[in-house]
């Protein structure tokens, strides 16, 4: 197993710092697993303490305000928020359809492949056409079933806390960038905005990343199944499930918090990607400023999810 170095400096030789000289900048644990990542997914990886993190720095490096963001309807409420929170600041950002392609004038174009809860997939090839950067938020896909850049995108994104770090135990981001001077600008933004991922976390997703396919099959196969099961169950009124992947969500007829209530082998729990099973209704994040006026069109059918 890699060593882990907590260290927060490392002396200058004859005079000149080196790869590694202050943590804020970059350290050695942590460049090791951006080193692994990024061979996984085929492009330059950087890390960040958080999933929102990275899509906080990506957006900052990437636009001025008075750029106009296109995200997937359908996606991450959190990335919606965040976005919402970033208008304060000049951006501005609108919601389309990402199974078609992306709407003119878009600067960046965000998509989820899938989306989280709705999953569905976009239309990379149409969004690739798109003269806007595109970035892909393949958390739930992982590299075993997705590589966002062999598809035209400029950056592929995981919240690492999921399914790369898979047990729960770490809190991490990730950007994987194709082009090497949009991740010096990444690193530059960083750096000096302090977004560094804690050596501890970077050790633990060293030892994630070696079990990351084994873990993704297993977990795409118990998906698998039990989206047939619930479609066969007389209660259950849709099951949304792409085909891989362990995070699936349904439709149920009346109440989704009294399946919450009622589980017994599977923690009522948030997040996905773990090697536990967990469910949560969605219900309750309708009440999320931005979310709230797609709640009333899509919360009367009450959603659970389960990873």
């Amino acid at each position: 197993m890699e060593p882990l170095d907590r260290s927060t400096i490392w002396p200058y030789r004859d005079g000149r710092p080196g790869d590694f000289y202050y943590q804020r900048f970059a350290h050695p644990t942590g460049a090791e697993a951006e080193r692994v990542l990024g061979e996984l997914d085929g492009g330059e990886a950087l890390l960040f303490p958080s999933g929102s993190a990275a899509i906080t720095a990506l957006v900052l490096a990437e636009l001025e305000p008075g750029r106009t963001i296109a995200l997937a309807e359908g996606a991450y409420y959190g990335t919606g928020e965040l976005f919402h929170l970033l208008e304060g600041w000049g951006l501005r950002f609108v919601e389309f359809d990402q199974t078609g392609p992306p709407p003119a004038g878009a600067d960046l174009v965000w998509l989820e492949a899938p989306s989280n809860p709705f999953l569905t997939m976009p239309n990379l090839e149409a969004a690739a056409a798109h003269p806007g950067r595109v970035v892909v938020d393949s958390t739930a896909a992982t590299p075993v079933y997705l590589r966002p850049l062999e598809h035209g995108a400029d950056y592929a994104l995981h919240s690492a806390t999921k399914y790369l770090g898979g047990h729960d135990d770490l809190l991490l981001g990730a950007v994987v960038c194709r082009d090497q001077d949009a991740a010096a600008r990444l690193r530059e933004l960083r750096g000096r905005t302090g977004m560094v991922a804690p050596p501890d976390s970077a050790w633990l997703l060293l030892r994630s990343l070696k079990t990351l396919r084994a873990r993704v099959e297993r977990q795409s196969a118990t998906a698998s199944e039990l989206a047939g099961r619930l479609q066969a169950h007389g209660t259950v009124e849709r099951v949304r499930y792409p085909g891989f992947g362990g995070m699936l969500s349904f439709d149920v007829r009346g109440d989704a918090s009294r399946v919450e209530r009622s589980l017994r082998t599977i923690a009522n729990a948030t997040s996905l990607g773990g090697v536990d099973s967990v469910l949560e209704s969605r219900r309750r994040f309708a009440s999320c400023s931005w979310s709230r006026s797609r709640s009333r069109a899509r919360s009367r059918r009450k959603a659970s999810r389960r990873c």
